[in-house]
């Protein structure tokens, strides 16, 4: 998974009637559709992996909906595609392929326990965290620049540790390099889950501020 990688800034917090870029009414655009195939691959992922037991197809499908995650928000920033339906679907669609990348492997056998504990546990705070924010009716954050990157080099690490989780000669030596690999960005999903601690206070303080300017 995550200004989401829709180009706005990483600390952006998006109160109602702010100014933004480009039409953010519009439902077809490239990113959109990029978002909704990466939800779809999600299926085809767990079938090839858990139902036809094809760990090297199950791969190249994981590693081609990751790279989704990275197409639509250059599109987006680059095209001025920005959209309100690509906000939330964007970051949707990046907690429903990590999710099913991380149970599916831990069924697999293909991640160590730490991993997966860690990576649930980062993501269940910061929806948590969401959830609450929204439920008090806090202005919408952001997913950050810094948690994009993360969701992103997550995504390459899993299909990485799926691959080297095999008989092959080669599989021990890739999966090693997975695991060094996945500790950076590990430690980055963390601290953009930091990150969004004074974002969540900035949206708290519009709110109570808007709250205020309501009662006069």
């Amino acid at each position: 998974m995550n200004a989401n990688a829709r180009g706005l800034p990483s600390d952006a917090v998006s109160p109602e009637g702010a100014a933004e870029p480009g039409d953010l009414g519009r439902i077809a655009t490239v990113p959109n559709v990029l978002s909704l195939s990466r939800i779809l691959l999600v299926g085809v992922y767990v079938y090839t992996l858990m139902w036809e037991g094809d760990r090297v197809l199950a791969t190249v499908v994981l590693a081609v909906a990751g790279a989704t995650d990275f197409a639509d928000g250059y599109i987006a920033r680059r095209y001025d595609q920005v959209t309100t339906l690509g906000k939330v679907l964007d970051p949707v669609a990046d907690r429903m392929l990590l999710a099913a990348a991380i149970v599916s492997m831990i069924v697999y056998g293909a991640v160590p326990a730490w991993l997966a504990a860690a990576v649930i546990t980062r993501e269940a705070l910061v929806a948590g965290t969401v959830m609450v924010l929204a439920g008090l009716g806090a202005p919408r954050i952001d997913v950050s620049l810094t948690g994009k990157a993360a969701t992103f080099g997550l995504m390459v690490c899993f299909p990485l540790l799926l691959l080297g989780h095999g008989p092959e000669g080669w599989a021990g030596t890739l999966h090693d390099v997975a695991l060094v690999l996945v500790v950076p960005a590990l430690v980055l999903s963390f601290a953009a889950a930091l990150g969004y601690v004074p974002v969540a206070r900035r949206a708290m303080a519009a709110r109570s501020g808007g709250q205020e300017q309501g009662d006069r």
